[in-house]
């Protein structure tokens, strides 16, 4: 996996090529407004060490992050997400600590409301596959990756209420 990110818009100015996680690759170059992403799928932060507003970014050419994506900053660091190959699935619970509804989920889900008639969910339970979880339905505004693992409470997370998620599917790489 690899992507390159360069200091101006459209790929101009100082590059750097970055092939793992990066918590911070200011030393590197100064701030980043444009990337090409040549293999792999990644999560992009707006601040260092994974911190700030997550971007997903999938192999592309991306020549003007800010404007696309409706950035206040530029990158500062970045984290690949590895391939998943098999099955997809997450428990989702209306409250904290697992605690209220909880729905199973194997797939894409475009709006909780209208298919599970919950108003958002608060905690989860990912067991296989990595998945992007976004505050407003049909997969829009921001958005925050979820790998395997136990996430108790959202309000962790910037106080964000997801309203819709989807799986990153090895179609994407």
């Amino acid at each position: 996996m690899k992507v390159t990110f360069y200091e101006e818009r459209n790929f101009q100015g100082r590059s750097y090529d970055c092939t793992g996680d990066s918590g911070d690759f200011s030393s590197y170059v100064s701030h980043c407004h444009s990337c090409r992403v040549h293999s792999g799928c990644w999560m992009m932060y707006d601040h260092p060490n994974y911190m700030g507003n997550q971007y997903f970014f999938r192999r592309g050419e991306y020549s003007d992050c800010m404007s696309m994506f409706g950035m206040s900053s530029c990158i500062r660091s970045c984290r690949m997400i590895s391939m998943h190959r098999g099955s997809y699935r997450m428990r989702i619970y209306e409250r904290e600590n697992f605690m209220g509804q909880m729905y199973e989920m194997m797939d894409d889900c475009d709006n909780l409301m209208d298919r599970y008639h919950m108003s958002h969910c608060q905690s989860c339970h990912v067991m296989d596959g990595h998945w992007l979880m976004y505050e407003q339905p049909h997969y829009r505004g921001k958005m925050s990756y979820f790998r395997p693992g136990e996430y108790r409470n959202f309000s962790n997370i910037d106080g964000m209420r997801f309203m819709s998620m989807r799986r990153i599917m090895d179609s994407w790489y």
